[in-house]
């Protein structure tokens, strides 16, 4: 499938392309049951996206669905106002609701749209406040999407700031309509039944994922021309996970939407070299190009950015778990979304058009029985633990990707950017 643009959609089309992809998100993404509760959370960009999957939801039998409206405007006058004491506790109010909302048995659902250079210029220490203190306040939420107990899907709306980033010569009507079309492509809602294209997509996993698991990789080494030379441990007992994912009742979801990764959780201890950046890296509305880290014993000891080194350094320095890895992830270069070549700023989509990966937390799943482990279990088996999960990426043309098993044989995964 390749992402191929075609005349602007009239607003007609427009709208049964969103119930189309909303009833997607609804039935595939979150796997909404009768009766279960939508905990949504949109920007203010995206009320016609979040109306349509509201609407969804109750057609495939929601019981109560609780939407939750932000607004960047407004969270830019926060930081550009408000001192740092102010974002490092969360008020109890909002605490207690996203950790009743996991209690009842909520779908967790996120559309993004921001504009990707929002928050540009704000003190970075403020968002990383803000994501430490929700970690700690909303553990009981954060767990339960972590350990499988609740559904949990990420998906995209167009957005007119948005979409004149990534459509610069464009109208803002016109670059919105574009980046509508590209997003419902890349989500496959194009197709006459995008629920068994989704389906089918999953299965398409599957093959690589038994292969991949069958040989127990003891380590990965990463090599390109942009200078990458890193090798990264790998658990024991670790799991290959793609295509989507199960709760630990058996229920089948998509967390993000579009998806075309295998990813794994690393062992955190395990980390050695220096990578490099591919594309950019764009978090909490800041931009980070240009990028490389240095790592030693699994922790990064050095690093720069031609732009955004202020923002980088700040990620790096939330917590003990932030300058460790939570995932790697392998991702062809000729991958559908890679060869529509767009550049959407956007992590949701960049990062399924290269192989990446993540500083921060890891995926309990990704470790056989990790799902039932505690933290400090987790963390004996190599999972990192982080109040952030930032994801970058390092796949180019030329990326190799070698596994090593633990007698020291090498079998090449990736050659050249593709699978080998």
């Amino acid at each position: 499938m390749s992402i191929k643009m075609t005349n602007s959609l009239n607003d007609n089309e427009l709208a049964s392309m969103l119930a189309k992809y909303a009833n997607l998100i609804i039935r595939s993404g979150c796997n909404i049951l009768p009766g279960q509760e939508l905990y949504l959370s949109a920007s203010t960009d995206s009320v016609m996206l979040a109306r349509a999957c509201t609407k969804a939801a109750y057609e495939a039998g929601a019981g109560h669905v609780t939407v939750n409206f932000s607004d960047e405007s407004i969270s830019r006058m926060h930081y550009d106002n408000c001192a740092l004491e102010v974002f490092q506790t969360i008020a109890e109010w909002q605490a207690l609701r996203s950790n009743s909302m996991a209690r009842m048995g909520a779908a967790i659902l996120s559309i993004t749209s921001e504009d990707p250079l929002a928050m540009e210029g704000i003190d970075p220490a403020k968002p990383m406040a803000s994501a430490k203190a929700a970690h700690v306040a909303c553990k009981e939420f954060y767990d339960a999407l972590d350990l499988g107990r609740n559904v949990w899907c990420i998906v995209a709306g167009a957005s007119d700031a948005w979409a004149s980033r990534v459509f610069p010569d464009l109208s803002a009507s016109e670059a919105t309509n574009r980046l509508w079309q590209a997003i419902f492509t890349a989500t496959r809602v194009i197709a006459d039944d995008p629920i068994a294209a989704w389906e089918a997509h999953r299965k398409a996993f599957d093959e690589r994922k038994r292969w991949l698991n069958s040989l127990h990789f003891d380590s990965l080494r990463y090599t390109n021309s942009l200078g990458t030379n890193l090798e990264v441990g790998l658990n024991p007992t670790g799991i290959w996970n793609g295509g989507g994912d199960t709760t630990v009742d058996g229920r089948e979801f998509f967390p993000n939407m579009p998806t075309e990764e295998i990813f794994t959780t690393p062992d955190f201890r395990r980390a050695n070299g220096i990578v490099y950046s591919a594309l950019p890296l764009i978090h909490n509305g800041n931009r980070i190009e240009d990028f490389w880290l240095r790592f030693k014993e699994g922790r990064v000891v050095e690093c720069e950015a031609k732009c955004g080194e202020e923002m980088l350094r700040a990620l790096l320095e939330v917590d003990d778990g932030s300058s460790r890895l939570g995932e790697v992830a392998l991702v062809p270069f000729d991958s559908p979304i890679r060869n529509a070549g767009i550049l959407f700023y956007n992590t949701l989509f960049d990062e399924n058009a290269s192989c990446h990966l993540a500083i921060g937390k890891g995926f309990p799943d990704c470790v056989s029985g990790g799902q039932e482990m505690d933290d400090s279990a987790l963390r004996s088996a190599g999972v990192n633990e982080s109040a952030i999960h930032v994801d970058f990426m390092i796949g180019n043309e030329d990326l190799c990707v070698t596994g090593i098993l633990a007698d020291g044989t090498e079998i090449a995964i990736f050659k050249n950017g593709n699978w080998a």
